[in-house]
């Protein structure tokens, strides 16, 4: 019997591991890098150990290092989570050969599904062949054959980027990884991507727990799943059913697996197998009221599964909260987590405490939020109300792109595909910030600190500013004081200290929260950044300057660019790579190359000086 595991890996899912393992009853280890050692998971595990010597990015990849931990501090299990090492067979088979249970399938399963072309081999299914794809195959899919997660894939719509793009996912698959291979495949534009939970065990048992919809990508990453998948032909699902079994099957799998698809024209097209616990795991928990990190420590101590599956209940959504920002391209963001609350009836799995550091090293998934109810329609409205009133101070997130989703026509009538954000990203991410924000903001600000502004004056005719940058633009909020309290242009202060703010417009009254964390202030769901009254002329850069978007490392510059060079409007300048993946610098205007401020391997922060192209 298990009595102490090792999660060999971070963040949400490790925390969401040691969670179970204490229900369970049993000790936990926790793993760190350098730049971890305060994370959450190291601190609510009963036992944390130190991987020294390895780059942050790297030190889970490090599976001697893991194995000497969990001998070091007296585990007898491991268990990888997902990502990194968890489909890596030859770290499963250190486990065992350690003396230690392995919580996850036979080595030898990991090894015939872990490569998607191997997988697909075994389902016999061929990949395209490099020299052989035309015109007539297009577009077609890039896609890295280890690991998941959108990393190292590209579409590919002409043949003339099809080697940038080989190139390109080789590159960012290998930082991911640990293993560059790629390989290519039909894209179908308007499929939906459905994927079957398994469960077996050592005695021959099989589940096959529902099927999960998670057509809401952007850029081939996950961003809402639901199960089960809604819409599905009866005929259909047992197809999918009777293929995963196949996958399982051949070969001799046991524990919790995915076996993806994607649904085209009726039909199941094999996608991969992946040979773990998915990121959207809760959803299937949720329905069939189960803890699948149970069933895989059962199975992981020989256990047999009952011969059938607990019965599904109603309907699950989950929606994964990033720290990205929209208005820059999608980047990764950095800097404090302040503050994250979710309402009750929700499932939140995060792998961030209050005050906790988002860096730059992995990937900037904060959480995940689960609604489940009855019906669709109720855990859809139950999920998107919740992550409305998601409190989240610290950097940008992808919080409403995730409510207006969940709230688009074709999401809620089940009419999505792959293609979804293609078509809607823009009306998504529209920005609609409240113009009573600033003014919220000013009046709180003005009731924490009147020092700051100044009191009652016989002059009302002079207002008080304050200025705010909000969406991308700076407002200006201006009020009074008088005798008889704040007073501003155009609306009623009814109320107003330093964490609420309430304000009467045409008669309607609206609540403001307001929280600040020196120059950064949340009010209700909306950030804004404090300005100051006069600005830094230090602060200033020319125009056509491009500043680094986030912390990274600069891994590529444009072949032969040089000061002096004639650029275009969009051309790619340079490359940086952040949270393991790589994102393109390209110019902003028509012109020419006036600086070049780095170079290949260079670290740089935000708002570094990358370049400088003078428009013509």
């Amino acid at each position: 019997m298990i009595t102490s595991v090792l999660v060999a890996n971070r963040g949400e899912i490790a925390c969401r591991i040691f969670r179970t393992c204490r229900e369970l009853g049993i000790r936990t280890v926790a793993v760190h890098s350098d730049a971890d050692e305060n994370a959450l998971h190291a601190r609510v595990a009963d036992t944390a150990v130190r991987l020294p010597g390895a780059a942050p990015a790297d030190t889970y990849l490090r599976g001697d290092l893991i194995v000497k931990a969990a001998v070091a501090s007296g585990a007898d299990a491991v268990h990888p989570g997902y990502g990194f090492l968890s489909e890596n067979a030859d770290f499963a088979r250190a486990v065992i050969d350690a003396g230690l249970t392995w919580i996850g399938p036979p080595p030898e399963a990991i090894e015939a599904m872990a490569s998607k072309t191997r997988a697909k081999e075994l389902m016999g299914i061929a990949s395209l062949e490099r020299g052989r794809i035309t015109e007539a195959d297009l577009p077609v899919l890039v896609k890295a054959a280890a690991g998941g997660g959108g990393r190292g894939m590209r579409i590919v719509r002409r043949l003339e980027d099809l080697d940038a793009a080989l190139e390109g996912a080789r590159a960012e698959a290998a930082s991911a990884f640990g293993d560059g291979e790629v390989f290519v495949e039909p894209y179908l534009e308007h499929g939906r991507h459905v994927e079957v939970q398994v469960l077996a065990d050592s005695h021959g048992t099989i589940w096959t727990l529902g099927t999960r919809d998670c057509s809401l990508q952007r850029r081939h990453q996950k961003v809402i799943e639901e199960a089960p998948a809604p819409g599905l032909p009866d005929s259909l699902v047992e197809d999918l059913y009777a293929l995963s079994t196949q996958a399982v099957c051949a070969v001799a799998y046991e524990g919790a697996g995915t076996v993806e698809f994607l649904v085209a024209d009726g039909r199941a097209h094999f996608l991969e197998m992946n040979t773990r616990l998915q990121v959207e795991h809760p959803v299937t928990e949720a329905v069939f009221g189960i803890d699948l990190v149970a069933l895989q420590i059962r199975v992981a101590e020989g256990h047999r599964l009952e011969n059938d599956p607990p019965r599904a209940r109603g309907h699950a959504i989950e929606a994964r909260l990033y720290a990205e920002d929209p208005a820059n391209d999608w980047t990764p963001q950095t800097g404090t987590l302040h503050r994250l609350t979710a309402p009750e009836g929700i499932r939140l799995d995060t792998g961030y405490g209050d005050g906790d550091d988002i860096g730059v090293h992995y990937d900037p998934m904060l959480a995940k939020a689960v609604a489940h109810a009855t019906t669709r329609a109720e855990a859809v409205r139950r999920l998107a109300g919740a992550l409305e009133r998601t409190t989240i101070h610290g950097p940008t997130t992808n919080r409403d792109l995730l409510v207006r989703s969940l709230r688009h026509q074709q999401f809620t009538s089940a009419a999505m595909d792959t293609a979804f954000y293609d078509r809607h990203l823009p009306e998504l991410t529209t920005p609609t910030p409240d113009p009573c924000a600033p003014l919220a903001a000013a009046l709180a600000d003005a009731r924490s600190c009147p020092s700051r502004f100044g009191g009652f004056r016989n002059l009302p005719s002079q207002p008080q500013t304050k200025r705010y940058a909000m969406a991308g633009e700076e407002h200006e909020a201006r009020y009074r004081h008088t005798r008889t309290g704040l007073e501003a242009d155009g609306v009623r202060v009814v109320h107003a200290d330093a964490r609420l703010v309430v304000l009467e417009v045409d008669g309607v009254q609206q609540k403001y929260e307001v929280a600040r964390y020196g120059d950064e202030v949340f009010v209700n769901t909306t950030r804004l950044t404090a300005l100051p009254r006069f600005p830094d002329p230090t602060t200033q850069h020319a125009p056509g300057s491009l500043l680094a978007p986030m912390p990274g490392t600069v891994v590529k510059v444009a072949e032969g660019l040089a000061v002096g060079a004639a650029v275009k409007a969009g051309e790619p300048l340079l490359w940086l790579e952040a949270m393991k993946m790589q994102h393109k610098i390209t110019a902003p205007v028509t012109g020419t190359l006036s600086a070049l401020e780095v170079v290949p391997g260079q670290q740089v922060t935000v708002g570094t000086l990358l370049a400088v192209v003078e428009e013509t």
